[in-house]
């Protein structure tokens, strides 16, 4: 990133001490529609000092972000032994505001509990009451000196299945003699979205601090980046239901799963974003994989292409019985459930009443028909609108055209209702 260069460029000399920086951002982000939530370190182990020079480093991200109703938005949870508010999202809606409150911040004391903290604003900082906005994405920057004195894994890892997108800013690490006091070494990849080092700055020195004032900022506001978001693209279990009747054919089928690997490639796929899996049906059913064999984009595609040509009978509804069984009964609870059907030909069975079970059990159905697929059992399949639901080809090769149009009605159907 040339962010580094670029703060580098436009900051002011620092005084003798090294603890000012300018008051003039090259970044005011009004384009930056983020809720931001600091965790602010109050633990005893930070010092007066350094706590002072944390929160002119807060105040600093504040005048930076351009704090305002129409971009960022920001509030302070400190954490020692137990967490708790110094203001919400809504207090403030200014940056001179919001910097003068932060100035005010009395320290708090106590051991740092990281862990307890992020459950805490899991639970009860990105509320409608506290002014998360629901559109927005969430954001939690959690500041450490030193390490945490409890355990963030699990915290964390619930907060990033709520939609939290965590940061880490790490001040000053444990020295090779305190290591043995640290209870999870590797508590920030463990707490982070992605370890690919985007969402975690370490700084050696708290008066070092200021120069990360603009990299962070840069990294919160670039909302393309934050994979924890909800969005439709990561807030889903999707299971496919392939017909491998004989009427389908080797060589279709092959184009079958291609289209089955073109949507699956289009989200973010993790253990905490959207799962894939998959059945094959004839007469009879086989789960090809469930949704928690596989938790990386490439894995999941491997194994869409290693799926066998079955051959046999068209038991459609039987296949949306035993996806339910096998497949959704087994999905998160904060994840939307998607079953995409796609079928050649009309069913041996009735695919009415299984289809009316599956939704009623919150599964929303997409059914893809091609060449002899029944338009009555199409529509039975999808769930309402059925027109927003049911898609039709007449040749195989043409499925294609259908992967950009299914996902934008996956994601229209998901903005357009509340967050879980």
């Amino acid at each position: 990133m040339q962010t580094f260069q670029a703060f580098a460029a436009c900051k002011k000399q620092s005084n003798q001490k090294g603890l000012k920086i300018s008051s003039v951002f090259l970044y005011l982000s009004s384009d930056c529609k983020v809720d931001l939530s600091f965790l602010m370190d109050g633990s005893w182990s930070i010092g007066k000092r350094r706590f002072q020079l944390q929160k002119r480093f807060l105040g600093n991200v504040a005048q930076a972000l351009g704090i305002g109703s129409a971009g960022p938005l920001m509030g302070i949870v400190q954490y020692g032994d137990d967490p708790s508010t110094e203001f919400n999202l809504k207090t403030y809606a200014n940056s001179k505001d919001l910097r003068n409150a932060i100035e005010k911040i009395q320290q708090k004391g106590g051991l740092s509990n990281v862990g307890k903290a992020l459950s805490f604003v899991n639970k009860n900082f990105f509320l409608d009451a506290n002014g998360n906005r629901g559109g927005a994405p969430n954001v939690v920057v959690v500041m450490v000196d030193g390490w945490p004195t409890d355990r963030v894994e699990e915290a964390s890892r619930l907060a990033r299945e709520s939609g939290i997108n965590i940061f880490f800013v790490t001040v000053e690490a444990a020295a090779q003699s305190e290591k043995q006091n640290v209870m999870e070494p590797n508590f920030v990849d463990k707490a982070v979205c992605r370890t690919n080092g985007f969402y975690s700055i370490n700084v050696p020195s708290w008066f070092s601090l200021h120069k990360v004032v603009q990299p962070l900022v840069k990294r919160v506001c670039d909302t393309d980046r934050l994979a924890c978001s909800k969005t439709c693209l990561n807030a889903a279990d999707i299971g496919f239901v392939i017909d491998g009747s004989s009427s389908v054919g080797t060589g279709n089928f092959r184009t079958v799963l291609q289209f089955v690997a073109n949507i699956s490639k289009e989200f973010e796929i993790s253990d905490t974003d959207t799962r894939i899996g998959a059945v094959q049906y004839t007469y009879e059913q086989r789960l090809e994989f469930s949704f928690d064999k596989y938790s990386t984009k490439q894995d999941v595609l491997n194994a869409i292409k290693r799926i066998s040509y079955w051959s046999g009978g068209t038991s459609t509804g039987a296949a949306i019985s035993y996806a339910s069984e096998q497949l959704f009964s087994k999905s998160k609870p904060n994840k939307r459930k998607i079953m995409i059907l796609i079928t050649d030909g009309r069913s041996y069975d009735d695919v009415s009443v299984p289809a009316m079970a599956a939704h009623q059990n919150g599964v929303i159905a997409y059914s893809i028909g091609v060449a002899w697929a029944a338009p009555d059992e199409l529509e039975a399949i999808a769930s309402d609108p059925a027109k927003e639901h049911s898609f039709f080809v007449d040749e195989f090769d043409n499925l294609y055209r259908y992967v950009n149009q299914l996902i934008q009605n996956i994601c229209t159907e998901f903005n357009s209702q509340p967050r879980n």
